[in-house]
């Protein structure tokens, strides 16, 4: 699933090619004519993000809802848009003089139109962005510092923080040193801040570069003499997908188990257990 320096990505391509345009809104799929048909001629006033929440504010109070899950995915393109290809959800095109633009969005786990009052309801019930300049950390921290749930749980809750996902979760903590099962309640203030700055910074490098890097100028591929990463999700990283493998900074074995349904992975060296 797409963690949220995507959707935040996606927010500003929303603006740059459809801010301030008319838009011709339909569903060649057939699954969302009837929020194409409220959308329709209107124009993108504002695009937003929230977490892994994607929000499209057309005029009359008519918001667009996107949330990919795990398959959803955008095709962007200027021009004239080519026949619809594969189950197309949703496609916007640009009206008026200037060069053309579509969008193409298929497979999301939500595309629905919402009016202010929904979004509110919405967005009352995801917890702090890192990515947000109006968000509070203190909101997170409050329940966080109350949970017996452990900080790897805490971290993939979007309710507690949103927008982090399976990489930036076991990335933060072991740039922090933390370990995965500390409980929230055991956290503590400091280490609770220093999490948070850490996201702050890595996923805003996410938005500006869209992939996850979180490797260390010092223990980048050419400083260490080593190949770089191969992976379907691009970036440099410590601990993600590297089980079996010696860890970057102190050459112990990186581990791995299922919690909560998701692979955590981390470093008993550079992340050791307390207690």
């Amino acid at each position: 699933m797409p963690e949220g320096h995507t959707i935040h990505r996606l927010a500003a391509d929303h603006l740059r090619m459809f801010g301030g345009r008319r838009v011709h809104v339909g569903s060649p799929q057939g699954r969302f004519v009837e929020g194409a048909r409220l959308l329709d001629g209107l124009v993108l006033r504002e695009a937003d993000a929230h977490g892994k929440h994607l929000l499209l504010g057309f005029g009359e109070d008519r918001i667009l809802h996107v949330h990919l899950g795990i398959y959803g995915k955008y095709t962007f393109g200027v021009g004239r848009a080519p026949d619809p290809v594969g189950a197309v959800r949703l496609r916007l095109e640009s009206e008026g003089a200037g060069p053309g633009a579509w969008a193409d969005l298929r497979g999301p786990n939500a595309c629905e139109v919402l009016d202010p009052g929904e979004v509110k309801v919405l967005r009352d019930r995801l917890g702090a962005d890192p990515l947000r300049a109006d968000t509070d950390p203190d909101v997170a921290w409050r329940r966080i510092s109350r949970s017996r749930a452990s900080v790897a749980v805490l971290l993939m809750d979007q309710s507690v923080v949103a927008g982090p996902g399976n990489i930036y979760r076991a990335e933060v903590l072991f740039r922090q040193g933390v370990h995965p099962q500390v409980l929230g309640r055991d956290l503590g203030w400091e280490r609770w801040s220093r999490i948070w700055a850490d996201l702050r910074v890595l996923m805003a490098d996410g938005v500006r570069s869209g992939r996850i890097d979180t490797v260390r100028a010092e223990h980048m591929p050419e400083a260490m003499g080593r190949p770089p990463r191969v992976d379907d999700h691009g970036g440099e990283v410590y601990v993600y997908r590297r089980a079996g493998l010696p860890c970057l900074v102190c050459g112990c074995e990186v581990r791995a188990e299922v919690v909560a349904g998701r692979n955590l992975f981390w470093c008993p060296g550079c992340q050791p257990a307390v207690g």
